[in-house]
């Protein structure tokens, strides 16, 4: 269940040392601790629940569920803060009624770790209502799979881009077996394919072009009506202003996931309720998914 496939971007290379990672981790701890300890982790909240119903609480007129992450850096646009503390990060976003909060955890390259998943899950303590939490990384075996649940994740990210497509299947099978959900992430229509193969009941387009890391809401308009509709349908990079918000909202999305432009925006609580206020224009041709 580890097969990955090269793909001529930055992702090769952060697997490569994510690959080294592994091997450390596995020899600090055994596999068969680890799943002793993903299996004595507190009950997983259903993650595409959250993002269709979203939060008590969310601002009036909220039109879009918020995926807000927590990211201190990137491989493209280089540190936001190098101080970040993700469990007050994280108390910020579920005060603001994010229906779910990433958590960048690749330490090399996005300056993030296991540690803050588990800031963030004992900031969001065992409030029924509390946000999901995502682990957002570059996963590949079921070892980090184990990793994600014993630090309190409910979803975890697979990226259909880096992932030959049976491991693809196995991964998102091991994730459910685990109590999780997968975000699959996509990027053209060949991988809106293999993700549906595959299972996937809720689905990223990511608008970041990894060859390039040019940015395009468009790839969301062109992908999102490919996309069944019962499938969850979250919009990923690229947003952040109400009128970004907006134009996802109109093309279907039921979520999006946000960053950079609440990790450096200040007051967290406003731009939260402004991207999830985001009205459709009223020359939009698509409604946004109940």
């Amino acid at each position: 269940m580890s097969e990955t496939r090269a793909t001529g971007t930055i992702l090769d290379r952060i697997v490569a040392r994510r690959r080294e990672r592994l091997a450390e981790a596995r020899r600090a701890v055994a596999e068969p601790t680890l799943a002793a300890r993903a299996a004595a982790a507190p009950p997983a909240i259903d993650f595409a629940a959250r993002l269709r119903e979203g939060r008590p609480g969310a601002p009036e007129g909220a039109r879009l569920r918020l995926i807000a992450e927590i990211k201190r850096a990137s491989p493209s646009k280089g540190v936001f803060d190098a101080d970040l503390d993700a469990g007050r990060q994280a108390a910020a976003y579920a005060s603001a009624s994010a229906a779910a909060i990433s958590v960048l955890t690749e330490p090399d390259f996005f300056a993030g770790g296991l540690a803050d998943l588990a800031a963030a899950r004992a900031a969001a303590r065992e409030d029924a209502d509390r946000p999901a939490l995502l682990c957002k990384d570059f996963l590949f075996d079921r070892y980090q799979l184990l990793e994600a649940r014993a630090a309190g994740a409910d979803a975890l990210l697979l990226i259909v881009a880096m992932l030959d497509p049976a491991a693809l299947a196995a991964l998102v099978a091991e994730t459910r077996a685990l109590g999780m959900e997968p975000l699959v992430e996509v990027h053209d229509p060949g991988e809106l394919r293999a993700a549906l193969d595959a299972g996937a009941r809720v689905i990223g387009v990511n608008n970041r072009d990894l060859h390039t890391f040019d940015e395009d809401l468009g790839v969301f308009e062109r992908l999102a009506p490919l996309v069944p509709a019962g499938v969850v349908l979250v919009a990923e990079s690229a947003i952040r202003t109400a009128a970004d918000a907006a134009r996802m909202a109109a093309a279907g999305a039921h979520a999006i996931l946000v960053g950079e432009a609440l990790v450096a925006g200040g007051d967290v609580a406003a731009k939260a309720a402004e991207l999830m206020r985001a009205v459709a224009p009223a020359t939009a041709t698509r409604e946004a998914r109940p």
